[in-house]
């Protein structure tokens, strides 16, 4: 394993490093009761040809055996639950840091193929992490001390079995095609969840359109990709963890025609033969363990990779608010932002700037491709500009504290997620806290009746991505879990496209409500929408080319004059 990933590993098991310690030790005794085996039962049959009383011998050897059992089912818990709470560690270092990783890293990869390293990668962690260090060291010190013995037994019988062992260091060879199969079918599982992620995620489109064969036959080469990597990587730790016991096995054979031959001219007893014999097959287990430790290595380095691939991913600092929340609106600025979203694409905005005063709504409107809804992922710090600065009541966001300010802010995206749970979860995610102002906020936004309307009320699960929810509902929902954080600045992405009329109306008596407490930006295509804004901002292709009310942009903006009397026209009807 590279040295990186012994470092990794090193530091998922530091924190065990005393239940690791009594697991390795209980192995030691495992094995020294497991090696005082033989010497017990060459006593045995030694005082059976001398006609001498062997009951002392069994009783003993009956102590070793259940001593051995009892010690070895205790070592290999111990070893077992240690193993399990690394994978359990560094489950929750990866969690942890996917869920603060910045979008732009995220927007670079497969969801899928990240619960794949959350879950199937630390898996691999099990394995390694008690073979890597416990294995090791129980597993050669068992080997040599089995060595020894044989030599003290005889040494000649012993120079045979070392040509054995030396034959079993051809497992070195494959060594490396066993960490790059590994990594290839580890690669491949985490394809194989990115592509049923996207069909499950859209499956109504995918039913929609007919495509179910058409994905089912992605779907299956996808796994049979996994498939392939996984018989691959299972072929060479194969030849790895048996190498070692077929030369123990051809070992045996020449050993038992050598050790008879010699038992025969009176070199060595019978008692002498059968304890070396014991030996011989003593050394498969530590042989196999060793070679199957190589084989893992390579495994447990291939997961490290792909885990510390994420870990090394920009993250967004993990801090907690530090001031004490703020209940007046907000001003915002744009000063000459530019922005993009990798450096290969082509920019977003183009110098964009404008003054918000705090207070009131401000709706921005333009053709689709216009930048708006970037303003708002800019605000929210998801990206950051390219070039220029936004200020939040004059400070530059890139200065503030993340955490105090998204605290500060409520945002409602454009597909107003809900989360797998019940109606009350979701509505209270962004502020559990808010539990005394639910009703207010239930009937602010209409949800009232909703709630009644369920049958379990706010208990009610509301299915995966709300999917029990219609989407005028998930939108109410997603404004009221805005609302409940009493935001400075309330960002609304096209909210009201799937509410009817009445609820519509009912959303903007809302919005009228809140600009007195928070400042309101909206993007937006309905006119009714539109024309209640205080001041509207205009975007076209990157860039702000208006700002005024309704009535002064209609006579002095010919763009938003086109958009008024089509797009925006058209979606209020």
């Amino acid at each position: 394993m590279a040295d990186g990933a012994w470092r990794d590993l090193l530091g998922y098991i530091r924190p065990f490093r005393t239940s690791l310690l009594l697991g390795g030790l209980l192995s030691l005794a495992t094995a020294a009761t497991g090696l005082a085996l033989p010497m017990v039962v060459r006593g045995l049959i030694e005082g059976l040809g001398a006609d001498r009383g062997i009951v002392g011998l069994l009783v003993l050897m009956t102590v070793l055996v259940v001593f051995n059992a009892a010690i070895g089912a205790l070592g290999s818990f111990i070893l077992e639950r240690t193993a399990e709470s690394v994978v359990l560690v560094a489950r929750q270092r990866l969690v942890s840091q996917l869920l603060w990783l910045r979008v732009p890293a995220l927007d670079e990869r497969e969801p899928g193929d990240l619960m794949s390293r959350v879950s199937a990668d630390t898996t691999l962690l099990r394995e390694v992490s008690t073979q890597s260090l416990v294995s090791v060291v129980t597993n050669a010190v068992t080997l040599l001390a089995t060595v020894v013995l044989m030599a003290s037994l005889d040494p000649v019988l012993l120079a045979v079995t070392l040509a054995a062992l030396i034959l079993a260091q051809v497992v070195v060879g494959v060594v490396p095609r066993i960490r790059r199969a590994a990594k290839q079918a580890q690669e491949s599982v985490g394809t194989m969840s990115a592509a049923l992620e996207r069909v499950l995620g859209n499956l109504r489109t995918v039913k929609a359109s007919t495509a179910e064969e058409r994905e089912s036959a992605h779907l299956h080469a996808a796994a049979t990709d996994a498939w392939r990597g996984g018989v691959r990587a299972a072929k060479w730790q194969a030849i790895a963890g048996n190498m070692g016991g077929l030369a123990i096995q051809l070992s045996f054979i020449v050993v038992l025609g050598l050790g008879g031959a010699r038992v025969v001219s009176g070199a060595i007893n019978v008692g002498t033969l059968v304890a070396f014999l014991l030996y011989l097959f003593y050394l498969m287990p530590p042989m196999r363990q060793l070679a199957n430790v190589a084989a893992q290595y390579q495994v447990g380095a291939a997961a490290i990779a792909r885990i510390r691939e994420i870990e090394s991913l920009p993250a967004e600092p993990r801090d907690p608010p530090t001031a004490a929340p703020v209940r007046t609106p907000a001003a915002v600025t744009f000063e000459e932002v530019h922005f993009r979203y990798r450096p290969d694409l082509p920019e977003i905005h183009h110098g964009v700037g404008f003054t918000i005063p705090a207070g009131g709504m401000t709706a921005f409107v333009g053709p689709s491709g216009a930048g708006k809804t970037t303003v708002f992922s800019l605000i929210e710090r998801f990206y950051d500009p390219t070039a220029g600065r936004i200020l939040l009541d004059g400070q530059d966001i890139q200065t503030l504290p993340l955490a105090d300010l998204r605290t500060a802010i409520g945002y409602v995206e454009q597909d107003a997620p809900v989360l797998s749970g019940t109606l009350r979860e979701n509505l209270l995610f962004g502020a559990p806290e808010a539990e005394r102002e639910l009703a207010e906020v239930l009937a602010l936004t209409r949800l009232d009746a909703l709630v009644n309307r369920l049958p379990d009320g706010l208990e009610t699960p509301v299915g995966h991505r709300g999917v029990k929810l219609s989407g005028g509902e998930r939108q109410r929902v997603a404004i009221a879990r805005a609302l409940l954080r009493h935001p400075r600045l309330l960002l609304l992405d096209e909210v009201t496209s799937q509410l009817d009329a009445v609820n519509e109306a009912a959303l903007r008596e809302t919005i009228a409500d809140v600009t007195h407490t928070t400042t309101v930006l909206v993007v937006a295509h309905r006119l009714s929408t539109v024309t209640m804004a205080d001041r509207i901002v205009v975007m076209d292709t990157g860039k702000v080319r208006a700002i005024g009310t309704h009535d002064q942009l209609l006579t002095q903006d010919p763009l938003y004059a086109e958009l008024a009397a089509t797009q925006l026209l058209a979606a209020a009807d």
